[in-house]
């Protein structure tokens, strides 16, 4: 019965979103010159509901798809933490980025990096502080080209995108030291600069650092749609629902929309 009346009460949430107008909710926009070779409206399907985004004013956001979270001898790795469902996103996601530039969509990309000296990872008993450094964030450690590496260090092979999604010259990178990439960070003023609206996100991992950044992002009023297939969470895999799962449903309900690479790429076919 209490199961039947939560379905219940999900439907018609779901309903009443969906039933939302879609708004311009920022003014900047209009003081940015568009991108001239993106699509003006494209229509994904998506959940709640099917959604039409400007391409002009759309970024693909691309979260921490580097080799310490999806490459053997990564800090995931060493740590004994399943990367597999993070590896088999990579593929879905090199669709959508190789899309979104035949379109002329803007790419961003957020990794997260420390600086050498850890003077950027929190006061001693910050909790970000003390869980990464459970990870060894910092440690020395041998690239798989025999050469030293240290664990979520800026600029060096561990922070390195992964090889099949490396950015293009034209694409924007920047590190960050928290979950969200929108803590002390530029991601906020590019965007606005860009006069962009309308985010697409990719990444890893989808419970933490994805909604993280999904979260703050729909704090700014920025339009979210999470690409299920382009991310993964290993927390909570073989459960019977998943973080991955339960963060798609979060985003679904109340921060934004839910759609898969397949969709994207259609979308952009059109």
């Amino acid at each position: 019965m209490e199961e039947d009346t939560n379905k219940r009460r999900r439907s018609l949430m779901l309903a009443a979103m969906a039933s939302v107008p879609l708004v311009k909710t920022s003014a900047f926009a209009s003081e940015h010159k568009p991108n001239a070779t993106a699509p003006r409206a494209i229509k994904l399907d998506a959940k709640p509901a099917p959604i039409t985004i400007d391409g002009a004013k759309t970024a693909v956001i691309v979260i921490d798809m580097q080799n310490d979270f999806g490459t053997k001898g990564g800090m995931f790795d060493l740590a004994g933490i399943d990367i597999s469902g993070i590896q088999q996103a990579v593929a879905p996601t090199a669709r959508v980025l190789l899309a979104a530039r035949e379109a002329g969509i803007k790419i961003v990309y957020l990794k997260m990096g420390f600086r050498p000296d850890l003077s950027d990872l929190g006061t001693p008993n910050s909790v970000n502080r003390a869980r990464h450094l459970r990870m060894n964030v910092g440690k020395t450690v041998l690239a798989p080209d025999g050469k030293e590496s240290r664990i979520l260090i800026r600029d060096t092979w561990n922070t390195d995108i992964l090889s099949e999604l490396k950015p293009k010259a034209e694409d924007i990178v920047m590190y960050k030291t928290r979950f969200s990439g929108f803590y002390r960070t530029d991601l906020d003023l590019t965007l606005k600069n860009l006069g962009i609206e309308y985010l697409i996100f990719t990444g890893c991992t989808t419970s933490i650092c994805v909604e993280s950044t999904v979260r703050d992002a729909m704090f700014r009023d920025y339009l979210s749609v999470v690409l299920a297939d382009c991310m993964d969470e290993p927390i909570g895999h073989g459960l019977p629902r998943s973080n991955h799962e339960a963060s798609l449903l979060s985003v679904e309900v109340l921060l934004g929309w839910v759609s898969n690479s397949h969709h994207f790429v259609a979308a952009l076919s059109v």
